[in-house]
Order: structure tokens, then C-alpha cells, then sequence
């Protein structure tokens, strides 16, 4: 697990201008300096001879933790050069199909492995790659850059065209985070409206935009090659082409005991790592698989980890407890204060790579793990997802029948008008924000009829539309309008195909593993659990194992929806079900009280920054309001609401991210 950066300018053979050539080397080694964190245990740099091409790597030891292990690495026979984030759980077994065929390694790392594989399978290598990956490969032989990223998006890779300017001319620059091509000096800050209307819909932004103008997430299960025009006499190309995507449903095609193997499988090849490991253990169904299967598999006893509160009302650390018991793992609870989440909060806003509303949770518990010593950690990420373990399971299929009989856009004018004229007595009359949850998203609800993507995205959205419209500035209003129930036009097309003609509760998978997993929580992850230098991994999002699921008979997966007995069957069968026979939970910071009190002022003091506000495409009218209605004890206003407000406005300050004057 490590950062990665570089740049691919002129591919064309012709004779460079070593002065450009020094700009670009001097750029990217910025980006990798801001990248340190994420690999504090080497770095290395990598060109061709007129720095055409620049590769940066910044490493955490995982595997192979001698010399062997460096990046960038080089294919002497090929000439093929790699910076590569991430693991490869299947790594062994390709090796050994290599060596086979006549190659020999001179590491034990799974590095040299894909290397080796793409020199000799070339990009057919790629869809063989079993785990999580963001990385890009120097082929001489065809003068081209391929930048990949896994098949579910759990590594993220950014990239951008810098045009001209300091570089000389058009150069890609791509890194494992957003905020480092910020540090290059050539990509200029400003903020995307797309990307501030997208936040406003959700939470966080979809990609494959990003929240700075001109930076572009590469989709996962994704290849980006940059190809050379030297051939042709022309410039350079750029195309991008999917390898797999999230299987359909297939019912019938899998056992029960095959789930079993495959899970069991995953998590035994998840262990391996030659630095010390463990396991976030919330003591729910997820985490608790995780856990037992690994418990089952490892050599010794498995260190599980979890995180506790002073405020017992809050604290659930005692269910964790009882399963490492179980389990008989070592166990570490850590308690997280209110007062040290008052002084590692700047820490968690830094971690934060691009506005979320959720991503210091994860930041909490991956610093108190490297405090316990682990540079690995396996979490239980995507069991709610694929089992049905959300209220989504249950609250959409009953949307989808509850809107069915409205007769199209004529009730739908009825129900909008009348929530307008609510909405006015509310934001003009009483000067409060109207709800934001449920009875508040009706009018929304009646937009959306039996669309299921549309109330999917109504049902997550963290404003109403109304809300929303009312929020942004002038200056952002034509960015919102262009996008589909805050999604842009495209990845809304795709998310529709992926469900079309598929089974309801699977159909619901899919959206929840599109959006809430892969534009959202894995990205999340990776930058909080990399700020501190740590490697999360999630056996249960695992393709092969996410194939696996879309082939059991949707019975057998979902039923009792929200119980995930399938996952319970396969993983968890030797432990007493009374462990788990209670409401969901996970670990949640109480943020919203804290929001009232220790935070309160901070709050207050950015929530009057009307200039701020301003640059940031926002409406300073509509940003108090809010903040004092949820202040004041308003009904109908959860805290992800104005922190959210919060995280976007602090981000775009702390970076310098604003809108274009």
C-alpha cells in the first residue's frame, strides 16, 4: 500500500527541451512529497531519458519488506516500468503460473509479479489481478502509459491535463490523492460547480468529476492509456476502456457451501502480509465474519480492535468484546473521548481528501490502530451492501409500490407546488429551514414515481431539492440543472443499465455498491486510513467474492431482508446467534452533540463567513438559516446536514479551492 504520481508529456520521439524535462521531474516530485504520508518507509523516482515519462512512488511495506520490494520497478528484458499502490491477494499463484512458463523473480513481492505478468499477458493481465490496485505502466515497446484501477474502486487514482504553461506543453499528471496534484503548482485551484452540486445532492461528489476543475477520478475496473501519435506523426491519444463491471443477478448459479468456500477463501488470502495485522471488530454481523473466518484461518491468535466512548449511553465496545472472546482473539478497545476528538479533529480534517461528510470515523479508529502497533487492518465493509443489511432493502421496494399508482407529472406538479408554498411559510415566514428527512423528501418522492434509481437518490439525499436549489449560488445554478437526481447524465445512464431487467432487492445492491461503496465510503477509507500510514482491506468487496453473491437464489441472500442470515450461515454459524440478536450498530462518532457543544464555535464563526460562503458557490442566507434551525433543536434536521455544510466550507479554505472571480 503506498502513493503513487508522475506525468506523461510529449510521447512523440523528437528532441525534448531538458529545461521542460526539469519542470516535470521538479512537478511530480511535489506531488510525491505531499503523498509522504502514505509511504514512510521509501521513496523512489523513475524517468525516461528525456522525461517524457515520470513515475513516483512512496512506499508502506506490506509485503517483502527488503529492497526487493521498491518502486518504481523495472523490467529489465522489457524495458516495462510500474508505480503501483495496493495488494494482490492471488499474487502466489500467478507467480508460480510465471515461473512455469520460464520466468524467474529475484523478490519475493507481488510487485514484481504484475509487472512481470503485464510484460508477458500485457493488459489481458489485468482482469486477472484478485485484489486492490491503482497503478501505471511504462510500455516502451508500444510507447504507451497505462494508468488502472481495480475492479470494485478501492484504490482511487486521480489524473489531470495541465495545458501547456510552466510544462511546455499538454502533460497528464495523475496521483493516488486529489490534494496532492493541488501541490504540484501547475494544476490551478479552482472549484468545479459540477463537483460543489454533486456534494449537495449527496454528501460527497460522484465521479468520475472531482471537486476541483479539471481533475478527474478514473473510474474503477478502468484502464487510461495514453498512447504516442509518433507513429502517425500525430499527437498524443488518450482512451479509456472498462474491464469488468459489477456482475448481474444470476440466481441459481450458487451454493450456499460455494459462499462459504469463497468467503472463507477471501479472508485466508487477505491475512497474508509481512507486517503486523488485525481487525476492526465493531462486534456487528459484518466485522464479526470477518473476523471468525480469519480467526479460523490465521496461525495464532488474530488482534481485533475496536473503539469505545467515556459516554456509556454511546459506547458499544462491550459487543466487540464478547465476540473476541468468541473468537478468541486479542482484543483492544480504545476509548475516544470528547476532548480527543476536539484535538485530533484538525488532524481528521486534513486526512480528508475531498469534501465528505463521513470520513473522520474511519480517520479515529485507523490512527488509534497504528497507535496499537498495525499497519494492516481488515475490515467488514460491504456485507450491508451485499446481503440486504440497509433499511434501503425494505424502504425502497415499498417507495417503488407506493408511487406506483401516481398518475405522472400531473400529481407531481400538485405535490411540488404544495411543498413550495410550504417551504415559503417555513424559509420566508419563520425563517427555519422545512425538514429534511422522509416527510420532508414527499415532494421529491412524487418527482421520482416508480424510477428506482431516482428514489434512490432521493432517499439518500442529504437535502431535499427544494434545499438544494435554494443553497447554491447564481454561480453554481447551471452546474446543478445539467445533473439527474444529482448525478451526472452519464454515471447515471451506466447506474440505470446495471439494474435494468435485474431482480429488486439485487438491483438495490448494485446502486448501493455503486454509490454509497464506490463513490463514497472506499474513498473515504483510503484517504483516512492512509493519512496515518495504514492499510485497511475488505475481504467481503472482493469481485470474485462479489460474484459469487449475485448468483445465490435472492431467497436464500435476502430473507429476513435486513437479517443477512446468508452471511451469518456462511461465516458466523459457530458462534451463538444471541451475539447478534440485537439493533443494528456500528461504530458512529456523536457528532451531533458534539456539534453543539465543543464545536459550536467553531460552526458559528464559519457559518458568518459570508464571503467564504460566496466563493465557494453557496447562498449565505440559506447556509444560516440551516445552521440556526439545527442549532436551535428544529425537527427534521439530522447533523450530517450542517456538517457537511461544514467540511465543504473548511476544505475550500484550507486549500485555497474557490470559485473563479
Amino acid at each position: 500500500m503506498c502513493g503513487i504520481a508522475g506525468a506523461v508529456g510529449g510521447l512523440s520521439l523528437r528532441a525534448g527541451d531538458a529545461s521542460v524535462g526539469e519542470r516535470v521531474a521538479a512537478c511530480v516530485g511535489r506531488v510525491s512529497d505531499a503523498l509522504s504520508h502514505r509511504g514512510p518507509d521509501g521513496s523512489g523516482v523513475w524517468s525516461t531519458e528525456r522525461r517524457e515519462v515520470v513515475f513516483a512512488h512512496r512506499r508502506l511495506a506490506i509485503i517483502d519488506l527488503s529492497e526487493g520490494g521498491a518502486q518504481p520497478m523495472v523490467h529489465a528484458a522489457s524495458g516495462c516500468v510500474i508505480t503501483y499502490n495496493g495488494e494482490i491477494y492471488n499474487f502466489q499463484e500467478l507467480r508460480r503460473e510465471l515461473e512455469s512458463g520460464g520466468e524467474s523473480f529475484s523478490s519475493s513481492s507481488d510487485t514484481e509479479v504484475v509487472l512481470r505478468a503485464y510484460a508477458r499477458w500485457g493488459l489481458d493481465a489485468i482482469p486477472r489481478l484478485r485484489g486492490i490496485f491503482a497503478m501505471a505502466i511504462w510500455d516502451p515497446r508500444s510507447r504507451c502509459v497505462h494508468l488502472v484501477r481495480d475492479q470494485m474502486g478501492i484504490k482511487p487514482l486521480y489524473w489531470t491535463i495541465v495545458r501547456g504553461g510552466a510544462l511546455g506543453e499538454d502533460t497528464l499528471l495523475f496521483a493516488s490523492e486529489l490534494r496532492s496534484l493541488l501541490a504540484s503548482g501547475v494544476v490551478p485551484r479552482r472549484l468545479d460547480p459540477a463537483g460543489v452540486a454533486s456534494f449537495l445532492a449527496q454528501g460527497f461528489v460522484v465521479g468520475p468529476g472531482t471537486m476541483v476543475e479539471g481533475v478527474k477520478l478514473l473510474p474503477s475496473a478502468s484502464i487510461l492509456t495514453v498512447a504516442s501519435g509518433a507513429g502517425s506523426g500525430g499527437p498524443n491519444t488518450i482512451s479509456l476502456k472498462r474491464y469488468w463491471d459489477l456482475p448481474a443477478g444470476a440466481a441459481g448459479r450458487t451454493t450456499e457451501d460455494e459462499l462459504h468456500e469463497v468467503l472463507a477463501n477471501t479472508v485466508r488470502m487477505q491475512l497474508v502480509s509481512d507486517a503486523p495485522l488485525g481487525i476492526f471488530l465493531s462486534g456487528g454481523i459484518d466485522s464479526s465474519a470477518v473476523a471468525a473466518l480469519a480467526s479460523e484461518t490465521a496461525p495464532g491468535a488474530v488482534h481485533t480492535f475496536t473503539i469505545g466512548f467515556e459516554d456509556k449511553s454511546l459506547d458499544e465496545s462491550r459487543y466487540a468484546a464478547a465476540v473476541a472472546a468468541a473468537i478468541g482473539s486479542r482484543h483492544t478497545t480504545a476509548v475516544l473521548s470528547e476532548g480527543d476528538f476536539l484535538a485530533q479533529l484538525p488532524g481528521a480534517m486534513t486526512a480528508i481528501d475531498q469534501p465528505t461528510f463521513d470520513a473522520i470515523n474511519t480517520y479515529f479508529v485507523s490512527r488509534a490502530a497504528r497507535n496499537a502497533g498495525m499497519t494492516v487492518a481488515l475490515a467488514g465493509t460491504g456485507g450491508d451492501e451485499l446481503f440486504g443489511g440497509y433499511p434501503s432493502f425494505v424502504e425502497l421496494p415499498k417507495m417503488m409500490s407506493g408511487t406506483s399508482w401516481f398518475p405522472g407529472r400531473a400529481l407531481d406538479g400538485v405535490i411540488r407546488g404544495t411543498a413550495r408554498m410550504a417551504g415559503g411559510i417555513f424559509w420566508d415566514g419563520l425563517k427555519r429551514s422545512p425538514p429534511q428527512t422522509r416527510w420532508g423528501k414527499l415532494a421529491d418522492v412524487a418527482r421520482a414515481a416508480n424510477d428506482l434509481l431516482a428514489l434512490y437518490q432521493v432517499s439518500y439525499s442529504i437535502f431535499t431539492a427544494e434545499t438544494q436549489e435554494r443553497l447554491v449560488s447564481a454561480a453554481a445554478k447551471k452546474a446543478q440543472s445539467q445533473e439527474v437526481f444529482g448525478l451526472p447524465v452519464a454515471v447515471a445512464d451506466l447506474w440505470r443499465s446495471r439494474v435494468r431487467d435485474q431482480e429488486l432487492l439485487h438491483a438495490i445492491s448494485l446502486l448501493e455498491l455503486s454509490s454509497f461503496i464506490g463513490e463514497r465510503l472506499l474513498r473515504d477509507t483510503d484517504a483516512a486510513s492512509m493519512a496515518v500510514a495504514l492499510e485497511v482491506r475488505v475481504p467481503l468487496l472482493d469481485h470474485v467474492l462479489c460474484e459469487t453473491v449475485a448468483g445465490l437464489d435472492p431467497a436464500l441472500r435476502f430473507s429476513p431482508v435486513l437479517k443477512k442470515m446468508a452471511l451469518r450461515r456462511a461465516a458466523l454459524g459457530k458462534l451463538d446467534p444471541a451475539l447478534f440478536d440485537r439493533p443494528k450498530s456500528g461504530f458512529v462518532l456523536p457528532i451531533g452533540d458534539w456539534t453543539k457543544r465543543g464545536l459550536k464555535a467553531e460552526l458559528d464563526r464559519l457559518f458568518a463567513d459570508n464571503e467564504l460562503i460566496g466563493r465557494v458557490g453557496l447562498d449565505a442566507a440559506t447556509v444560516q438559516t440551516l445552521w440556526s434551525s439545527y442549532a436551535s433543536g428544529k425537527r427534521g434536521l439530522h447533523w450530517s446536514r450542517v456538517w457537511s455544510i461544514y467540511v465543504l466550507l473548511a476544505w475550500c479554505r484550507s486549500h485555497d479551492v474557490l470559485l473563479a472571480t
